[in-house]
């Protein structure tokens, strides 16, 4: 290798390198199948390509190798390919399937909302003109809820009160379409930031969405709390769901919302979310760092 493709792959400068002083730094679940693509290219004729992630410390780069196989091209003994550091193209691709796997699971959730928004609203309307008054009022608060999570270009980096956001992003799902219904909150006055608010945002309409779908919010008779306390440096949100269908074992969570959210509230806020499947219903515990909260 030139004295690049040493820096790329982080290692001192030397007269020759073997392939396994190279798997060393090769991520462990790329390494055999980079392995047996570099054998391929002994017997296999033609161009070849394969991208590979390699660990750099805790950094992860990846790595596009290209060259020519079966001796395709060999002058005086030596052959000859190279390396690209095709880290940021990788990054961006992540990215972009993560985007666009996010805004399906959001089309499909905003589906599932809007029908379990129509079988509850027609359940308390006396008449077609009642229900769809009620039915416009509350599809009407999901859109305003929705621009919380994507607001609108000029209306970026705007803060909330965290009462206000909870308020807002459940107004649709209360029967009442005010808090003396069958949802209640009770957090302290505290001022968020844009990026917080849209963590959180993702979060509840994830939870509210599960809960029309199978919870407390599904039924009736359901009802939901959401409070809050502080220990040290973190507070922690408390949603409480109880009324609901029973609850059989412990529903896996395993779909690409529960895991999204996971993700976001781990890495945006410093926190996690904890479920506890009651006998009453589910209860979810988010837990933030309170300096995340501005953010």
């Amino acid at each position: 290798m030139d004295q690049r493709g040493f820096e790329l792959w982080a290692l001192p400068w030397s007269e020759q390198v073997t392939f396994e002083e190279l798997s060393v730094n090769i991520h462990p679940a790329d390494r055999d199948r980079v392995r047996a693509a570099f054998n391929a290219t002994r017997s296999v004729e033609g161009s070849y390509e394969i991208d590979f992630r390699i660990l750099v410390g805790e950094e992860v780069r990846w790595i596009s190798a290209r060259g020519q196989g079966a001796d395709a091209g060999i002058v005086d003994g030596a052959m000859f390919g190279i390396f690209l550091d095709v880290t940021g193209r990788k990054q961006a691709e992540e990215g972009s399937e993560l985007l666009a796997g996010e805004m399906s699971h959001r089309v499909k959730n905003l589906l599932s909302i809007a029908a379990g928004l129509t079988q509850f609203t027609g359940r308390s309307a006396s008449s077609v003109a009642q229900m769809t008054g009620e039915l416009t009022e509350r599809l009407t608060a999901l859109g305003r809820a929705h621009d919380i999570v994507r607001p609108l270009p000029g209306e970026q980096g705007k803060a909330a009160l965290l009462g206000d956001l909870l308020s807002v992003l459940l107004a649709p799902y209360d029967e009442t379409a005010a808090f003396s219904g069958r949802i209640r909150v009770a957090v302290p006055r505290v001022g968020i930031g844009e990026r917080t608010a849209s963590t959180l945002a993702m979060a509840v309409h994830e939870l509210a969405t599960n809960s029309v779908k199978y919870g407390a919010l599904s039924s009736a008779e359901g009802f939901l709390d959401l409070s809050s306390r502080t220990e040290g440096d973190r507070i922690f949100l408390i949603w409480a769901e109880t009324g609901g269908p029973p609850i059989v074992g412990h529903p896996e969570l395993s779909g690409f919302g529960s895991r999204l959210i996971a993700r976001t509230v781990s890495s945006q806020l410093g926190g996690e979310l904890t479920y506890d499947w009651q006998e009453t219903g589910l209860v979810v515990t988010i837990a933030m760092r309170m300096e995340k909260l501005a953010a």
